[in-house]
């Protein structure tokens, strides 16, 4: 009977990382903690806190980047939302005028990209804490067009071999693109992003934010490590879906602060994922108001976890049958 039941256990685990394999698997994801955000409105160098639009993790730093679509600059905080630090946004000879920053990645060694919403631009700049970047020091246009409040909404480095980005545009029409970007000083940066698959696949309403999939370690040599998260404020839900379109899994985020416009997420390399929320949005401000980090883990364990468990099993299971064969002599 022992044996049995061991073996039922290995098959469980065996099906769990099989499935592990082409699926970060978004339904055994919880929300495990909520923070408020610093607001920083008025303090030195005048970055606002407010209205949070997109979220970077930085691995090397242990520690998370995030932006307002008031454009001021770029606040670091702690993965409970302690503020660490802050940089200032120059936006001199970029040619904005509205200064809508709605997509964040993180290069590593303190780079960082910044996605500007109306002009679908992208600048790339290092983080100084209590400095001031220069954007249009190193930039590049993914359009080479003034698309208007429904751009760029959504911008995520891909890591892997010389790196990538994929990057998506919010509706009228949706898009999503990969591809690669260099950046040079005064918008002669070049882009050779091409769209992806057709957004319609998914079946959201509006696109909010990307994160590629590949920095999370259990997936590395996977094929989900391909996949991609895809956040939707219209639809209030974020989904797992393939480089070709196949929605793999999703979260509804429906009864997640209903009253807050969630609008980044970011996923550090144990796979917690890490959302951005603007204030409540409901026209009747609390007398504090905050945005909001908002924290989903998995609920069962860890990846990286499943092949020390197999193994473990493996050892039960063979000292199982010999005590077995041996009440058998």
């Amino acid at each position: 009977m022992k044996l049995r039941k061991l073996t039922v256990a290995l098959a469980a685990l065996v099906s769990i990382a099989a499935q592990a394999a082409t699926s970060l698997d978004l339904g055994n994801y919880r929300v495990s903690g909520t923070y408020g955000l610093d607001v920083l409105a008025g303090t030195s160098g005048g970055i606002s806190g407010l209205e949070a639009s997109a979220v970077a993790y930085a691995r090397d730093r242990g520690s998370l980047f995030f932006v307002g679509d008031e454009g001021t600059g770029v606040v670091e905080v702690s993965l409970t939302g302690q503020t660490l630090g802050k940089m200032a946004f120059d936006w001199t000879g970029t040619g904005s005028t509205k200064h809508d920053t709605e997509g964040l990645t993180y290069l590593g060694g303190g780079v960082l990209v910044v996605g500007e919403e109306r002009l679908f631009d992208a600048y790339r700049f290092n983080y100084v804490n209590g400095g001031t970047a220069r954007l249009a020091d190193a930039a590049v246009s993914l359009s080479d067009a003034n698309v208007g409040n429904n751009g760029m909404e959504g911008i995520s480095y891909d890591p892997r071999g010389a790196g990538s980005f994929v990057a998506i545009k919010q509706q009228d029409p949706q898009d999503i693109l990969a591809g690669n970007l260099s950046f040079a000083a005064g918008l002669a940066g070049v882009s050779n992003m091409t769209t992806l698959f057709d957004p319609a696949l998914m079946g959201l309403a509006t696109l909010s934010d990307v994160q590629t999939l590949s920095p999370v370690d259990a997936l590395a040599g996977t094929a989900a490590a391909d996949n991609l998260l895809v956040l939707s404020l219209g639809s209030r839900k974020l989904v797992e879906v393939t480089r070709t379109g196949q929605v793999l899994s999703s979260f509804d985020l429906s009864g997640v602060l209903p009253q807050n416009a969630i609008e980044g997420v970011t996923v550090d390399e144990k796979g917690t994922i890490y959302l951005v929320a603007e204030q409540i949005q409901d026209g009747i401000l609390p007398p504090n108001p905050q945005s909001q980090l908002i924290v989903l883990t998995a609920a069962v364990p860890e990846p990286e976890t499943w092949g020390m468990m197999l193994a473990g099993l493996g050892l039960l299971g063979a000292a199982a049958r010999r005590r077995q064969r041996a009440g058998q002599r």
